[in-house]
């Protein structure tokens, strides 16, 4: 039998050691960098982040940062002049002479800025208080004191149907308004109030946003039955208001629960009686929307998405007889993407509607006739998707949207502003660069702004036609000299196959500001795998909070867009249905094995991810399903079962009635499959994903006998861990691939 030499192994690990260097020692100063790599941005001079028209007219503004401070541009688009909006330094002279007022051209924040041509001066925001300026001679007036800004409102604060106002008919004669459940109309001559239904009640009311016929003969309105509410609780440990803690509660419903139900409801103003309308058909709703009259009166449509999301219908009732019909009859055997991909445009008189629909695999727009309830023709097709309409115009019979992966050599992402006639032809990209556009129009449509980069392109600027998007003027070229200075390194996309071998998937690497090829990098994954929308950066930006503290601590950070996200096809969302757990892994790992075989600085043996929300759950399914890949990851208010978070974001994926793929997808009911490292992240107030549902995974864990770092946030909302928690992820990550002490932070002065 061999025996091992003790020499040999001696002198084999001094020879290891030379080739593979231990990392060297993170220190306060590369944490001192990773807090100021956020000031990067500000190296970015000449760059347009909005453009502003004014009113009506073909004029609009616009501010960029230079060297010397900030200016204002003001354009004529009809003209063609560009030139200063105004004399910054004469602003701040005359504020500057202004009780407690003092600023610089270069700190100045002018914010809400509103021109008045005609007037020939504008009115601005600045430390809270609003000001007019004359353009003549810079007198100022000092407008109004802006009031302090009262706590946002709770996301979901619920929709009161009994909550409008009184609603006037058309042509002035009636009111329609609840009593006691029921619906009445008063006569505004006489002030006689008629009663025209009798069987409404608490539980089974009318609503009170009622829809007028346009020649006020017809009323329609949806009548409501109830559901019971869903309420989650949490406790506020550290008010600010007092001592004691505060029990908190909203209204959350989540898969599963009850649903109201909407029954549409008509009415004869001329005959004072009910019209009665069978709407049996669409009680297994979890959606029905308020009546909408055609423009003749001669009949109302209301939208219908079946509970389940498979079925979606256009539906009208007949103003007369109350007799339905549907119009418009979406089917899909996973499911219809209603809150991402709904577009509907009624032309009355035409007897036209436009729809959007993913029938062929692809995100398109249809024309419907809505007498025949036909489709006349499909406007856009092929392998890409339309991602938005911007305008439809019945004068020229043409759409103005925005569309991606229409051009097969560049990033199907790249979003692009198109022009299309209704019948289909005459299709046309108005932004032909091979970049991520932005464009903002004018008033009428005949011009727009457009600025377009990539990850790596700085942005460009320029005025367009929108009749054929020739460049009607240059406006900005953003210059990046000082930023490249600095040693900013520009992300890099990079493509792999996906699971299929077929499929593109497309991401970004990005690299700290000292990158050494020669040094081996942990990968941490950045992770948000929603299928509502795609996330990997696409327009030009050199830092993200997000993620460029965190790569500065030693860290190659990766970012992609798997199957099961959106706009790349319905095939390839559809990987998400009721499979939330997927996330697109199989795609992910194999794109970073593609990375690491190109890039050998990049280590697949230390990979670790992180992420908020849906990034959350992400980020412990990586952990659970994937522990050969995934070695450690930080998890931001996760919802971990679908069964406990949104109503309407999980049933869209995961379906209804529930199924037993909610339990198999769930980060708390395989918990014990933990290997990796975890921290977990959760804001006690966070009334966005129940704050519950971390909790749960908590005594997942602890009942598995699993070891993991729990935060929790007091007075916290939904969040990724704001300066905190991002102090403790970098800890996290550096301890756990670096095996190092992080600073003493109760002893250091940062």
């Amino acid at each position: 039998m061999f025996k091992r030499n003790p020499f040999f192994l001696l002198a084999l690990v001094f020879a290891l050691g030379a080739t593979f260097k231990a990392p060297a020692q993170v220190t306060l100063a590369d944490y001192q960098r990773a807090d100021s790599i956020m000031k990067l941005n500000d190296l970015v001079y000449h760059q347009i982040n909005s453009v502003n028209w004014i009113d009506s007219t073909s004029t609009f503004w616009y501010q960029v940062k230079t060297r010397d401070g900030i200016a204002f541009t003001l354009v004529d688009a009809a003209k063609t002049t560009r030139k200063p909006a105004f004399d910054v330094s004469k602003l701040v002279e005359q504020l500057n002479k202004q009780p407690g007022v003092k600023t610089t051209t270069k700190s100045a924040q002018f914010q809400k800025l509103k021109f008045d041509l005609k007037a020939n001066k504008f009115q601005f925001l600045l430390d809270k208080t609003y000001w007019t300026c004359n353009l003549k001679n810079y007198a100022l007036i000092k407008d109004s004191v802006v009031k302090t800004e009262e706590s946002r409102p709770y996301w979901n604060e619920g929709f009161d149907e009994l909550g409008n106002k009184p609603v006037t008919s058309p042509d002035s004669v009636w009111v329609a308004f609840i009593k006691n459940y029921n619906v009445y109309i008063r006569n505004k001559k006489d002030n006689k109030e008629i009663q025209l239904s009798f069987d409404g009640s608490a539980g089974d009311f009318y609503s009170s946003y009622f829809s007028w016929s346009p020649d006020s003969k017809k009323l329609a309105v949806n009548k409501v039955r109830k559901n019971e509410d869903h309420f989650i609780y949490f406790v506020e440990s550290s008010p600010k208001t007092q001592l004691q803690p505060i029990l908190q509660k909203r209204n959350y419903l989540k898969p599963g629960d009850a649903l109201p139900i909407k029954r549409p409801s008509l009415f004869n103003i001329e005959t004072l009686k009910q019209i009665p309308v069978d709407a049996q058909a669409f009680e297994n709703q979890y959606e029905l929307s308020n009546p909408k009259w055609k423009q003749n009166s001669t009949a109302f449509t209301f939208d219908f998405n079946q509970r389940g999301h498979q079925v979606f219908q256009v539906v009208e009732v007949d103003g007369t007889s109350g007799a339905v019909k549907v119009i418009i009859d979406e089917h899909s055997k996973t499911f219809i993407d209603y809150s991402g991909k709904y577009f509907r445009h009624d032309m009355d008189k035409r007897g036209e509607i436009i729809w959007a629909s993913e029938r062929d695999g692809w995100n398109h727009l249809y024309l419907y006739d809505a007498k025949t309830s036909k489709v006349k023709n499909q406007i856009t097709s092929g392998n890409w998707v339309v991602r938005e309409v911007v305008k439809v115009d019945e004068k020229t019979n043409t759409i103005i949207f925005t569309a991606s992966g229409r051009n097969a050599d560049e990033d199907p992402y790249y979003i692009h502003y198109c022009k299309v006639n209704f019948d289909g032809s005459g299709l046309v990209d108005l932004t032909p660069e091979k970049m991520e556009h932005q464009a903002s129009f004018s008033a009428d449509y005949a011009y727009f702004a457009d600025t377009y980069s990539t990850v790596q392109a700085p942005p460009v600027t320029v005025l367009r036609s929108t009749s054929d998007g020739s460049v009607v003027m240059p406006l900005e070229k953003a210059d990046i000299a000082d930023l490249q200075a600095k040693g900013w390194i520009a992300p890099e996309p990079f493509v792999a196959k996906g699971r299929d071998g077929k499929t593109d998937i497309w991401g970004n690497v990005y690299r700290p500001t000292n990158f050494d090829p020669k040094k081996k990098y942990p990968i941490i994954e950045y992770i948000y795998a929603g299928p509502h929308s795609s996330f990997t950066q696409k327009s030009f930006k050199p830092c993200s909070y997000a993620w460029s503290g965190l790569a500065e601590l030693g860290f190659i950070i990766v970012q992609m867009d798997g199957m099961g996200t959106s706009n790349r096809g319905k095939a390839f969302q559809d990987i998400c249905y009721k499979n939330l757990k997927d996330a697109g892994f199989p795609d992910r790992i194999l794109w970073m094995k593609a990375a690491a075989e190109k890039y050998s600085y990049m280590d697949t043996t230390r990979v670790g991810l992180f992420g908020g929300s849906a990034g959350g759950q992400s980020t412990l399914a990586g952990l659970l399903f994937h522990p050969e890949f995934y070695k450690a990851g930080s998890s931001s208010c996760g919802c971990h079962d679908n069964r406990m978070d949104k109503i309407w974001w999980n049933e869209q994926w995961m379906g209804f009635p529930i199924g037993p793929e909610y339990a198999e997808c769930s980060n708390v009911v395989n918990a014990p499959k933990l290997q990796g490292k975890l921290l977990l992240i959760v804001g006690e107030m966070d009334d966005n994903v129940d704050p519950a549902s971390t909790m749960q995974v908590v005594n997942a864990l602890i009942n598995a006998k699993k070891d993991f770092e729990l935060v929790v946030l007091p007075g916290t909302n939904h969040t990724l861990g704001g300066t905190y928690g991002e102090q403790k992820r970098r800890d996290f990550f550096v301890k756990t691939f670096y095996n190092q002490a992080t600073p003493d932070w109760n002893k250091t002065v940062k």
